[in-house]
């Protein structure tokens, strides 16, 4: 089973998904108390378990997902994730991560994490880059994340405004996707490790590629 049939194993009615819902939300729309969606070694729903017992040494294959913002100028939005976070506190990464509750489709949890991470609302056109990403990493503590993390593309107005969540991201900047590259390649500042082998598989022959190497926006 591929991610994007993990996908769709999860998602709502729409995806032929679980039509439980996601969980009691906050008056933002965020979960209360997140959940995330474990998965078998093929893909396969297996249950599910609260995000804050999830991510140790030993942490089990879950879906995710990672989203990437470009806005209509070609410029690519990074986060530096808070230094409260238990996984890669600090590091400069993609715009927005996060974790789809069961019963809840893939684009509804983009959308949920944007709005509540970053404050982006308005129009955002949403399209999947890497629907059958998977990655494994280990922090220097010995904390594992193992997940199954279809990956994302929202393009977004360049008079967009972001307002992030302070407990969610410490810093935001926009660069060229040259930029990001070049900041991946020299290796002096701290990058999630998710995004380094995202934008590695972005950037492959045949892949979506983020644009400005071609002078577009993709491939």
């Amino acid at each position: 089973m591929t991610g994007s049939d993990a996908a769709a194993a999860v998602g709502g009615p729409e995806a032929g998904g679980p039509t439980s819902s996601p969980g009691v939300t906050c008056a933002d729309g965020e979960l209360a108390e997140e959940h995330v969606v474990l998965l078998s070694e093929s893909g396969e729903v297996l249950g599910t378990a609260p995000k804050a017992d999830v991510h140790t040494a030993d942490t089990p294959l879950h879906l995710a997902f990672s989203c990437y913002v470009v806005d209509d100028s070609g410029r690519l939005l990074l986060t530096r994730r808070a230094l409260s976070k238990l996984t890669w506190p600090g590091v400069w990464t993609n715009a927005c991560c996060g974790h789809p509750a069961l019963g809840e489709d893939l684009p509804g949890a983009v959308l949920r994490r944007l709005a509540h991470e970053l404050g982006l609302v308005g129009p955002i056109d949403l399209s999947p880059l890497l629907p059958d990403f998977r990655y494994r990493a280990v922090m220097d503590n010995g904390i594992v994340e193992n997940e199954i993390c279809p990956v994302f593309l929202a393009r977004v107005r360049a008079d967009v405004v972001v307002d992030p969540d302070p407990t969610e991201v410490a810093d935001h900047r926009w660069v060229t996707p040259d930029e990001f590259r070049d900041l991946i390649d020299a290796g002096d500042v701290p990058v999630s490790p998710w995004a380094a082998l995202q934008m590695r598989e972005l950037d492959a022959p045949g892949g979506p590629g983020l644009g400005e190497r071609d002078g577009s926006l993709g491939r």
